[in-house]
């Protein structure tokens, strides 16, 4: 994982702990909630692997049950081991399968992201996620106005709080940061709002973030 791209990972847990008073905010908050941040994504990559285990578990004792049920083992001595026998990968297995690759992507995410953060080497990922908070504490309003803008349709008070979170973290970077080119941060918005929002959430944050590209003649 790239640093920046963990920054803004952990930007959008940072993010997903403001209330709407983010002027309160000072930049010593902002270290005590990433603080707090790393140790929840430590306390859920635990979870999730706990969780990952459980299902390969029943993974394999329903692979094992329908090899004791097989005919062919049904046909043996009763004396005799079971052989292995042809497994068909049925819709359930396939979506168990699925199940754990998501967890499992999930708890290799948090566990990198806190070593990132925890390498003295990698201080710049909790600096450009702090960078990010700071941005956008400072510029708030004219962030959310922004969004508001471009959001044509939609109430801003009633949009999904992780899709608001994950642009104010893209326009944060677009239109006062712009150390990244736009193409990635785009990329990797819309990256995020697959893996955390809902399924409609990608194509939403790819238009309003193409809408202020250009309505800001940004290159």
């Amino acid at each position: 994982m790239q640093a920046r791209r963990a920054s803004r990972e952990l930007a959008f847990l940072l993010f997903s702990q403001f209330d709407k008073k983010i002027a309160n905010y000072s930049k010593e908050n902002l270290n005590d909630i990433i603080i707090k941040s790393i140790r929840v994504l430590l306390s859920t990559a635990g979870e999730d692997l706990k969780l990952s285990l459980g299902t390969l578990l029943d993974f394999k004792n329903k692979i094992a049950d329908y090899e004791a049920e097989h005919e062919i083992n049904l046909n043996r001595p009763m004396d005799a081991s079971n052989v292995a026998v042809p497994v068909v990968m049925s819709s359930e297995l396939s979506a168990k399968i699925d199940e754990m690759i998501d967890v499992a992507e999930k708890a290799l995410l948090g566990l990198e992201i806190a070593e990132f953060v925890a390498l003295d080497s990698e201080q710049e990922v909790k600096d450009y996620a702090v960078k990010i908070a700071q941005t956008y504490h400072e510029h708030n309003k004219d962030i959310d106005d922004t969004i508001a803008k471009y959001a044509s349709g939609w109430d801003f008070e009633r949009l999904v709080k992780m899709d608001k979170d994950i642009l104010r973290i893209a326009v944060s970077e677009l239109l006062y940061i712009k150390e990244t080119p736009m193409k990635v941060v785009v990329d990797e918005a819309v990256e995020l709002a697959k893996k955390y929002s809902t399924e409609d959430s990608a194509s939403f944050v790819n238009g309003i973030l193409a809408k202020v590209i250009v309505d800001n003649g940004l290159k």
